[in-house]
């Protein structure tokens, strides 16, 4: 019976993403549920205006229709563990292969984007790029290394943010943002610092993290997640904030697919552009901050992307459907550094085509556990 309630709810609820409903919902819990959220389905519901039963209900819907493609609370896994945005340089007969193997087979690789560049640059022979996470302990350059022994790639690049001036996806409501649309003040920053986390925070955060499945979207879905890590509820409730309060957690969001066709063939955006900045050493904190205000930004960090990348020092993606307008948002935010006087001695735009995107994993224990079948002695792989 519960079988067929599902299939009826996914056959006769519109699923599509510019449906009103739809797309009042997703404009609320694609990204701006910061934090711990203990109601995250009666808040999703408080601020879109749209009744509970009825954002359940269309999540649920939405879910099952592929047209969100996870549910779940994210955290901020640069607190977490050992992270950098890796460009790989693979030989072009290998790179599919390569980016099956860091999608498939290495659960600490999360974002997997093959890109290009348009105008001829010396960073257009790395076009692998992926996001790495290695748990506490580990050492992330011995596991970027392996993971070269594995696919052929020739030679990588480490990049691990430095601070971080944006971080939200929010597709729905970045649909037809103008060119140049900025907040009044310069971004907050955010700094990465490891956490230290006891065995009861990591029992919490496991069960906390984990994406839910249709007949989990229920609204007191932490009920069970509380069960999972073996606390009361109010204990699992009070270590949750805790962990927020140390920066730990992320957002609660509903992820949808970006490039991939969805229901009714839809395809959120058709284009990922990863903006590259090279700034004057000792201000990127200051450019960091004048780029991150700019609201069509999914991410924005200082990273250094070495001779390999001209020195660029300031990162930013942002998502779209149409490329010339995503050429416009850049240009804009081109103009507000030249505004600012805030000196760019290069720039670049590396496109997204293939993509794949998966939750890191930053267990310490899972990743024992797959040094093991990897052949590999995690002992030797620490840091």
């Amino acid at each position: 019976m519960e079988g067929r309630a599902l299939l009826v709810t996914t056959e006769t609820l519109p699923v599509r993403f510019d449906d009103p409903v739809n797309a009042a919902i997703l404009a609320v819990s694609e990204d701006r549920l910061q934090g711990f959220q203990p109601d995250p389905f009666g808040e999703i519901a408080r601020r879109s205006g749209i009744e509970l039963p009825v954002v359940l209900e269309r999540v649920r819907a939405m879910l099952e229709a592929g047209t969100i493609r996870r549910v779940r609370q994210t955290l901020l896994s640069t607190n977490l563990a050992a992270g950098a945005l890796v460009a790989w340089q693979v030989p072009q007969e290998l790179l599919n292969a390569a980016f099956d193997f860091m999608f498939q087979r290495d659960p600490f690789s999360g974002h997997v984007v093959i890109r290009t560049t348009e105008a001829a640059t010396e960073g257009a022979k790395y076009k692998l790029w992926t996001t790495l996470k290695v748990p506490q302990g580990y050492s992330i350059d011995k596991h970027a290394t392996f993971l070269a022994s594995q696919t052929g790639a020739q030679a990588f690049r480490l990049m691990p943010a430095k601070k971080l001036f944006a971080l939200g996806v929010g597709h729905v409501r970045r649909r037809g943002m103008e060119p140049g649309s900025k907040s009044d003040e310069p971004a907050e920053v955010t700094d990465v610092e490891i956490a230290d986390l006891s065995d009861l925070d990591w029992r919490v955060l496991t069960a906390l993290k984990r994406e839910f499945a249709s007949a989990e979207i229920v609204s007191d879905c932490w009920a069970a997640r509380a069960d999972e890590a073996g606390v009361p509820l109010d204990e699992f409730y009070s270590v949750a904030e805790s962990l927020n309060q140390r920066r730990i957690i992320g957002r609660f969001s509903t992820f949808l697919e970006h490039v991939k066709p969805v229901a009714g063939g839809q395809t959120v955006t058709r284009y990922n552009a990863l903006f590259h900045w090279a700034v004057p050493p000792g201000r990127e904190m200051e450019a960091g901050r004048e780029v991150g205000r700019h609201h069509i930004l999914t991410h924005c960090y200082w990273r250094e992307g070495g001779p390999e990348f001209h020195n660029v020092n300031v990162m930013a993606v942002a998502h779209g459907t149409d490329k010339d307008l995503l050429l416009a948002h850049k240009a804009a935010i081109d103009a507000h550094l030249a505004s600012v006087d805030m000196p760019v001695a290069y720039s670049a735009v590396f496109w997204g085509g293939r993509s794949e995107i998966k939750p890191s994993e930053v267990s310490p224990i899972a990743y024992r556990a797959w040094c093991g079948a990897a052949g590999l002695d995690p002992e030797a792989m620490r840091a």
